[in-house]
């Protein structure tokens, strides 16, 4: 029977994340997944890695700034280590302004950004511009009051993200699609897949997504969190590879390296199935065509629909299960997922083996002593 320092369920974005930081510490690393690699939420199409707006700082606000200014020098590391392009850029993010009270609000976010982003430090910036840097993008009818203009914001390629760190585990654990989880015998070490095999684990991880939430449920007897659906789409269109991330209302717009333009995406609570949703799709394009109508007219070449996992409490959830020795999850990352999901992983490594690694300050709100309260 194989044995691992780490098995871990689920093969989504913290799931890959996690047998990456788990592997690069010297575990044995198993990666269970019922499906194939990031065929869930983590399959969606925008990429849209963004911060907080820099007001009301807080330890989670810090978190996601720290895990966005670090991210580029992971993904470079990923993409030398395997060949594949994520289609990672640092590209910004524009935010049409077109009230008095918006513009107000972000004035003072841009006092307040030096300070918590460290400008002078980082380069990093949070402020109001009169005119898009950008020629029509977006149109400049749609922001009479100006833009913010944030150069912390970037994107990458989500699958293309997936792919990559399935090419640098592939070779390095053991990957098993295509495998149910069924149960952990947490005092003799083994977990017992769907068709009857088992193997032996040091600990386990579950990552198992918005589904996960029923596996900790049977656990603790606490419901902890539920799915949230989410729809976009993606257009064929060639555009210049620097343009920012656009987002209003709800929206946002994502030029990829590829010759693709994303569109979306929404925030369903109430949802009875899992698939695309015609006039869904084309109440957010007709709306994206508004502040970019170079979008008119381009083929919708991707339709996704996915169901995200979000904590109750809002914040991810990160930690050893109460009551448990062995037994860990990192889960709920909803929208903000692939901006955070290394460093998710590095602090979720710090508490399963404290003896290496880069000590990483957790928020108290994605502990299991917060969500499970």
């Amino acid at each position: 029977m194989k044995a691992f320092d780490i098995a871990i369920v689920g093969a989504g974005i913290f799931g890959l994340s996690v047998a990456k930081a788990a592997h690069d510490r010297g575990m044995r690393v198993a990666l269970i997944e019922k499906d194939t690699v990031a065929n869930g939420a983590s399959k969606g199409l925008l990429g849209a890695l963004m911060p907080h707006i820099p007001s009301q700082w807080n330890d989670k606000k810090q978190f996601q700034f720290d895990a966005l200014r670090t991210l580029s020098e992971e993904i470079a590391a990923l993409e030398e280590a395997t060949g594949v392009s994520t289609g990672y850029r640092r590209v910004g993010r524009l935010m049409p302004l077109y009230t008095q009270d918006k513009l107000d609000h972000a004035l003072h976010r841009q006092d307040e950004s030096q300070t918590r982003w460290r400008t002078a430090e980082t380069g990093f910036s949070f402020n109001v511009v009169k005119e898009t840097p950008f020629k029509d993008w977006p149109a400049a009818n749609t922001a009479p009051l100006g833009y913010i203009w944030d150069t912390l914001a970037a994107r990458a390629n989500p699958r293309l993200v997936s792919a990559a760190l399935k090419a640098y585990l592939e070779p390095r654990i053991t990957l098993l699609e295509h495998t149910k989880f069924d149960r952990f015998d947490e005092d003799a070490g083994l977990v017992h897949l769907g068709d009857g095999s088992t193997l032996m684990a040091e600990n386990l991880v579950l990552s198992a997504g918005y589904e996960g939430f029923d596996l900790i449920k049977d656990l603790t007897n606490q419901s902890i969190g539920s799915g949230v659906k989410g729809q976009s789409l993606a257009l064929k269109l060639e555009l210049p590879v620097e343009l920012p991330v656009i987002y209003d209302e709800g929206i946002y717009v994502i030029a990829h390296e590829n010759g693709t333009v994303a569109v979306g995406s929404t925030s369903e609570r109430d949802w009875s199935h899992k698939e695309t949703e015609e006039p869904t799709l084309q109440a957010m394009l007709d709306k994206a065509i508004q502040f970019c109508p170079v979008l008119e007219g381009a083929p919708i070449i991707d339709r996704w629909a996915g169901i995200r996992p979000k904590c109750r409490k809002r914040d991810p959830l990160v930690g050893l299960i109460p009551g448990h020795k062995r037994l860990w999850v990192a889960t709920g990352g909803f929208k903000i997922s692939y901006g955070i999901a290394h460093r998710i992983a590095q602090a979720l490594m710090n508490q399963i083996d404290a003896t290496s690694g880069t000590q990483i300050h957790l928020p108290e709100t994605f502990t299991c002593a917060y969500h499970f309260a």
